[in-house]
């Protein structure tokens, strides 16, 4: 149950800094979390209320008396609460030094919060995790979404071909980031369009994941980021000559830097398909867990 409350303002240990939220991210893991599902609700089960929210961008309040880089007044953006203590949900959140940036002028703040979670995801899964190369064809599942529109456009900036799995309803949406070929998950098979591909970004999992190892060419990659299923994907291809990995996002400052710098030089876009007050969470919710959400939900304060 999701419930709006008051809190005492958050104290700062060493190494942290106090943020008032501009905006915040809404990314599947908050729902499930809030279900019980997945190894955030294990870790949280024994110290309820919890306050969701893993990602924000706002303006420091706040240093701890260690924290150097960073100062009052410094417009921010990064990963809140990372593993498990999450608080991205609120007016003013706690966040680790070394997991934020200086957002760059040119993003505004209240479209900044959108980006840290989903486009870390999809950048550490192509390329940290992935290895993914200039001239390679990779098939993204779930391309219109959160991580998805970013991953396609992170591809296309490296210089991939790619295949997208969508609804129909999304193929002018991601023929606008250069993706190649829009598959309608609802009317095609992706099975019967695809093969030898070299490159796989599942956001999907479970079945799609393990039929997905058919299309791939011998050698290929894939890289699952359900990590319920990812299990049962990575023995599927056990005996196979497939590389096939799962992967948690890392919240890596180097790494959202250059992130935000993409976005700063509007080589990258940040698609929003909706703006929530937090006294519309629940709203924000029910929409967030229908699925089908073009690019990314936020809060605006």
């Amino acid at each position: 149950m999701l419930e709006s409350v008051e809190k005492d303002r958050p104290s700062l240990s060493s190494g942290q800094v106090l943020i008032r939220a501009a905006s915040a991210g809404l990314n599947p893991i908050d729902w499930k979390t809030r279900k019980g599902m997945g190894f955030v609700a294990k870790q949280i089960s024994d110290r309820l209320p919890w306050v969701p929210g893993f990602d924000i961008a706002g303006i420091i309040e706040e240093v701890a008396p260690d924290v150097t880089d960073f100062k009052p007044g410094d417009h921010v953006m990064g990963i809140c609460g990372f593993q498990t203590d999450g608080g991205g949900y609120a007016q003013l959140v706690r966040a680790t030094a070394a997991h934020i940036v200086h957002c760059p002028a040119a993003i505004d703040l209240k479209t900044a919060g959108a980006i840290p979670l989903a486009a870390l995801t999809a950048w550490q899964a192509l390329f940290r995790t992935g290895n993914l190369r200039k001239g390679e064809i990779v098939l993204i599942h779930a391309a219109a979404g959160g991580v998805g529109h970013f991953a396609v456009q992170f591809a296309k900036w490296k210089g991939a071909n790619i295949i997208a799995t969508a609804s129909e309803k999304n193929r002018d949406f991601l023929k606008s980031f250069g993706v190649d070929e829009v598959i309608d998950y609802k009317s095609q098979k992706f099975t019967e369009e695809c093969e030898n591909i070299d490159f796989i970004l599942d956001g999907v999992g479970g079945q799609i994941g393990i039929d997905s190892l058919k299309v791939l060419r011998p050698g290929g990659t894939l890289v699952t980021l359900p990590t319920l299923s990812a299990p049962q994907i990575i023995e599927a291809a056990k005996g196979t000559h497939y590389i096939v990995k799962g992967m948690t996002m890392e919240p890596l400052a180097g790494d959202l830097a250059e992130i935000a710098a993409l976005v700063s030089e509007k080589k990258v876009k940040v698609d929003i398909e909706k703006a929530f007050t937090l006294e519309e969470a629940v709203e924000a919710h029910t929409l967030l867990e229908k699925g089908s959400v073009r690019g990314k939900l936020i809060f605006n304060h």
